[in-house]
């Protein structure tokens, strides 16, 4: 464990195959403008990777779609200033583009993999990704085969583990049955628990370890208002009659932070990672992103925060499964979430033509 200011930032075991990593992960993204107005520099955005890095967290997240492409070149940056042998990076492919429409357009044919993680190696400037991610998943292409590539991929040393994101059921059980899946990221938080009925009895039961995304939904779940954020401010969960209900959310919130003694943002990271029902979970280390060094030493505070059985089932009971009013993504997002991501079997014939997903 790394020791910091009197807060130890666990290490932890993310899934069956021996990737360990810090029990807390930081999301890159918002380094290179996405979802905020204010764009921050180059010298800044790296010296809060290593910032975050000096303060105990190891596992970095990005991904070929965000700048695009901008990001990966951001963190590789930051990698020449650290030990490589002492960070986790996670990297995804899968999005193509995002058309003006917002419609993505995904692909996960073996070819596209193979050039996607080349591509990604070079902008990153490292010889092997330690977690490559498919982003989401191409309804179009058998699972069987993109894990086919990403197998091989392993196999060659540019990749250690595998990980799905926003995958259904029964698509993480096609791919686990190619290779071993180390970790699936899914959106979890107060206010986004449908993950936990399926996608944890699942993960028990292939040994895969979850990393969720937005623990703290989007920053709406850390303060009292809502937050300078575009695409929050766009979602069904922040407008009108939703917007209002989900306040009420929001301030008891801040009364169970103000009772254990925390801010609402570690009440929120300390709920996910202490629930008796992830304990068997081979790994469960949420990744939150942000533009504040303040917001970083909060977050690793989190571990301060000892809640008990009893506590943890408090604050599930006073912000229950399904509490949030409205969705937690807009409708043109909707196509490509975990609910509508299962892939034909390997035996169909494959048209050779992309289309929208």
């Amino acid at each position: 464990m790394a020791e910091v200011e009197g807060v130890k930032v666990p290490r932890v075991q993310l899934g069956s195959q021996g990737f360990e990593v810090s029990k807390l992960g930081f999301g890159c993204r918002r380094l290179t403008g996405t979802y905020s107005e204010a764009l921050i520099s180059e010298e800044f955005a790296l010296s809060l990777i290593k910032h975050a890095f000096d303060k105990g967290i190891t596992f970095f997240d990005t991904a070929d779609l965000y700048g695009p492409h901008a990001n990966e070149v951001l963190v590789g940056k930051a990698l020449k200033q650290l030990p490589r042998d002492q960070v986790q990076l996670a990297t995804k492919f899968g999005i193509v583009r995002i058309e003006p429409d917002e419609t993505r357009i995904v692909n996960g044919t073996p070819e596209y993999v193979r050039s996607c993680c080349e591509a990604s190696l070079k902008r990153l400037d490292v010889d092997y990704i330690d977690l490559y991610y498919q982003h989401r998943v191409d309804t179009s292409v058998p699972i069987e085969d993109t894990m086919g590539e990403l197998k091989k991929l392993v196999e060659e040393g540019k990749i250690k583990y595998i990980g799905l994101s926003e995958a259904s059921p029964e698509t993480i059980r096609r791919a686990h049955a190619v290779h071993p899946i180390t970790a699936i990221q899914m959106e979890w938080s107060l206010w986004t628990r449908e993950i936990e009925q399926v996608f944890v009895p699942l993960c028990r039961e292939l040994e895969i370890g979850i990393v969720p995304y937005h623990p703290l939904g989007r920053g709406f779940l850390a303060t009292d208002g809502l937050p300078e954020d575009r695409f929050l401010r766009s979602i069904p969960r922040c407008q009108g009659d939703n917007l209002k209900k989900n306040k009420i959310l929001q301030g008891k919130i801040l009364n169970l932070a103000e009772k254990y003694g925390c801010t609402p943002a570690q009440l929120a990271l300390a709920w996910i990672v202490n629930q008796p029902d992830v304990c068997c979970v081979p790994g469960v280390v949420p990744i939150f992103g942000t533009t504040k060094t303040k917001h970083i030493d909060a977050n690793v505070g989190s571990f301060k925060v000892k809640l008990s059985k009893e506590d943890i089932k408090e604050i599930s009971e006073t912000i229950p499964i399904n509490a949030a009013a409205g969705y937690r993504l807009p409708d043109y997002c909707l196509p490509c979430l975990w609910q509508r991501a299962d892939t034909p079997p390997k035996a169909s014939k494959q048209c050779n033509q992309k289309k929208p997903t």
